[in-house]
């Protein structure tokens, strides 16, 4: 049985950009171009018509921007993939941010598309089998004005502080701009809450520990400190726990 063609929307303001990559993707096999947008709010009703499955994206648009774009278009059910396609790498942190696949720069070379196109084709893949938007395989921090890819299984624990979300992992610790909710929606069954501000990998706990005062603790496979787990959510955690 034949594999379905990917479909894909490019939005760029300039028409030569679009041009190029309509020229490069022509060349990539199993790819249907399936329409064409200049700014933000075309693409936004474009993906609206076409439903396409991936859309190529550029990121300094005159109106709605590439990022805000993108935001929008991950509120959709459901979401396409999006890569960008930018003359600008300083934007990478946002747009890794904003949850993109991959971020090309231009001019946009033949071999990098076709990895973006692979890794496309690999996130669609994943929510076809599960029913639900694949998760990322890593978070993004900022530091010094760089950008900090963390791999998930790395991490060892989240905990939110303030406005950030402090990412306890193998190689340390990195703040990072998102919230404990939509982490624990994204990576449901990876990681488990155990305190309001307090999210733990699953594969990182070894055990629950009663302590002599009656308190609960979580006990991590790399973590020397043991992390108190609320009342509040014992029970769920325990449920979350029983062998399926």
């Amino acid at each position: 049985m034949a594999t379905r063609p990917l479909k894909v929307l490019i939005v760029d303001d300039e028409p030569l950009a679009r041009a190029r990559l309509r020229t490069l993707l022509d060349a990539q096999p199993g790819v249907q171009v399936v329409g064409e947008a200049g700014d933000g709010m075309a693409a936004l009703e474009a993906c609206q018509r076409l439903h396409p499955d991936l859309v190529l994206l550029d990121i300094a648009m005159p109106g709605l921007d590439g990022i805000q774009t993108a935001h929008r278009l991950a509120a959709c059910s459901p979401a396409p993939a999006v890569v960008f396609c930018t003359a600008f790498d300083a934007h990478a942190l946002s747009a890794f941010e904003a949850r993109a696949l991959d971020y090309l720069v231009k001019p946009v070379r033949a071999e990098r598309l076709a990895q973006a196109l692979d890794k496309a084709r690999t996130f669609l893949a994943g929510r076809a089998d599960t029913g639900i938007a694949a998760s990322r395989d890593h978070l993004c921090a900022r530091l010094r004005g760089s950008l900090r890819r963390i791999p998930v299984d790395e991490i060892h624990y989240l905990l939110a502080d303030e406005k950030y979300v402090v990412v306890h992992h193998a190689r340390g610790e990195d703040l990072i701009e998102e919230s404990l909710k939509a982490l624990e929606t994204e990576f449901k069954g990876r990681f488990l809450r155990i305190h309001r501000n307090c999210l733990v990998a699953r594969a990182q706990l070894v055990e629950l520990r009663r302590t002599p005062d009656g308190h609960v603790q979580a006990i991590l496979r790399d973590v020397a400190q043991p992390l108190d787990v609320s009342r509040r959510c014992l029970a769920q955690l325990r449920q979350q726990l029983q062998p399926s």
